[in-house]
């Protein structure tokens, strides 16, 4: 997309690929090694911040995902993308740029729970998903930055306006984890985002003649929904159908490693 020249790491995906591929290593190895022998960050103060930033920044990109398109014109089946210059057109571009961007930002996650020592909550779950979130989008944006391929997106932006919410109250202490008696429904939320995602994308199959332009997006983004949909009931039957996967605390709605 010519309209992306010059913006920030959308020069080559090598970029992109070197962030990330540093940010594994020092989540699976080089940072719990550093902090084998050192006390846990305290991070509380940094975390609240942080993740009511997430959540600030998340309702920004529902709103203008919805008026560059979801909300003003687009009709949840066939929306292929406007590679015009009109101002809506432009308008998606940026939100899809600074969606891909967000997605640099939320490996924080994973980084606070190195220097938390909280090395249980670096799941392969965890990781793959803050690993491919960003490699994906670079060449979502590059090629096809707007259309039916941003509805994951928009519904990713409103889980997380949820999620981050909730990781925002359990970071300003043990006097508000009362009102986190709604932590086991999050999975459901996102449960019910894959579920969306896999059928939006689904009627590829079953539509006669849709002329978007990157037909291989949608078949990833399937894709991509389906694996994620397997991956969370997965974690959803060990933790709560088994009681595996949580600590006790967490199997009453609280979560210690907030």
């Amino acid at each position: 997309d010519p309209r992306l020249e010059g913006w920030p790491l959308m020069s080559s995906p090598f970029p992109t690929t070197f962030i990330i591929g540093t940010y594994v290593y020092f989540v699976t190895s080089l940072g719990p090694k550093l902090m084998e022998n050192k006390k846990p960050f305290e991070l509380r103060q940094i975390m609240t911040f942080y993740n009511f930033s997430v959540v600030a920044l998340s309702v920004y990109m529902t709103y203008e995902f919805l008026m560059s398109g979801w909300a003003t014109g687009y009709s949840f089946r066939c929306d292929i993308v406007d590679y015009s210059r009109s101002p809506t057109a432009l308008r998606m571009v940026r939100t899809c740029w600074l969606y891909f961007f967000s997605k640099f930002i939320e490996l924080l996650d994973t980084i606070f729970f190195v220097l938390r020592k909280k090395n249980n909550q670096v799941t392969f779950l965890h990781v793959f998903h803050h690993s491919i979130m960003p490699w994906t989008w670079w060449f979502g944006v590059k090629f096809a930055a707007g259309g039916l391929g941003t509805f994951h997106a928009l519904l990713n932006c409103i889980v997380h306006v949820v999620m981050y919410t909730y990781y925002g109250i359990c970071s300003l202490g043990p006097a508000y984890h009362k009102y986190l008696w709604w932590k086991k429904y999050m999975t459901t939320i996102q449960l019910v985002q894959f579920i969306m995602i896999t059928v939006h994308i689904g009627q590829i199959y079953i539509m006669d003649d849709c002329p978007y332009q990157y037909p291989i997006f949608m078949f990833i983004i399937w894709l991509y929904g389906s694996m994620f949909l397997v991956l969370f009931l997965h974690f959803w039957y060990h933790a709560y159908t088994k009681g595996q996967r949580l600590p006790k605390m967490a199997r009453n709605g609280i979560s210690k490693d907030q």
